[in-house]
């Protein structure tokens, strides 16, 4: 298998099907590439609304898994458990991704290397409408250089999340989301497996990953200040732990840029 698609789900409305149908019309042949769609935290009537759209496709590569624990992480450490193939890659149920989005991100793999697409934001209701996004400046500073590329300052915010890019299984080994946190759990995991990569290469821009922005997006809530700014300070710590702890592995610059992203956080106000 060549490359699993992990998709975390809780309680999935029409934005699911979206996801899916873009896999469904994937130019990858559909033997190479299998989808771990994880439900988490309910059942029905989803998962037989779930299993009655893949009947209905005849997508016979998406393996559909229901637990009863809720939570990205764990959905997501699920489809890492399960997952067959040599690269990874992360998909939000409520984002969808272009026809050529994993052969693109393919024809660019190295094994010493993590492929970035190209991210297209949009608001819910206004596809046709991109939004400025700070992760498709840094495609767009980078798309003029060839080849293998450093984890230069002006990319590191690709690496905020795991989402819009094709990750060597190699790299993530048996490493996995920290359960323990609701929020910053993705900066988290991509500074853990920091240590496994130097180099980055940027596909075409047809290999498009579409994050849609909503009200409702885990992202976008309102939590309380004292709230926030306590999980701020939880995941400074953690990412500290992982630093020293793994120190001289761990690129010192990319450390401190996490650190000063999450205090940049508190500045936003909701």
């Amino acid at each position: 298998m060549k490359i699993s698609v992990i998709i975390p789900s809780y309680k999935p409305k029409g934005y699911l099907w979206e996801c899916l149908e873009s896999l469904y019309n994937q130019t990858f042949p559909s033997n190479d590439f299998e989808i771990l769609l994880v439900l988490n935290g309910c059942c029905e009537p989803y998962k037989s609304q779930i299993e009655e759209f893949l009947k209905g496709k005849d997508m016979c590569n998406v393996c559909l898994i229901q637990t009863n624990q809720l939570g990205v992480s764990n959905a997501r450490n699920i489809g890492l458990d399960r997952a067959k193939g040599d690269y990874i890659t992360f998909i939000d149920d409520d984002d969808y991704v272009s026809p050529s989005y994993l052969e693109e991100l393919y024809e660019k793999a190295l094994p010493d290397t993590i492929s970035l697409c190209y991210p297209y934001a949009f608001n819910d209701g206004s596809p046709e409408i991109q939004l400025p996004y700070y992760i498709t400046k840094a495609y767009d500073y980078c798309y003029c250089k060839l080849g293998k590329l450093r984890l230069s300052s002006k990319v590191r915010k690709y690496f905020s999340g795991p989402c819009m890019k094709l990750i060597p299984m190699n790299f993530i080994q048996e490493r996995r989301f920290d359960v323990h946190f609701r929020n910053g759990e993705d900066v988290l995991f991509m500074f853990l497996i920091s240590d496994q990569f130097l180099f980055f290469t940027l596909s075409s821009r047809n290999a498009i990953y579409y994050r849609r922005y909503r009200q409702t997006s885990a992202t976008m809530s309102r939590r309380n200040f004292r709230q926030k700014t306590k999980n701020v300070f939880r995941i400074i710590i953690s990412l500290s732990r992982i630093y020293f702890k793994g120190y001289p592995k761990y690129n010192c610059a990319f450390y401190l840029s996490r650190v000063l992203g999450q205090l940049k956080t508190l500045c936003v106000r909701y």
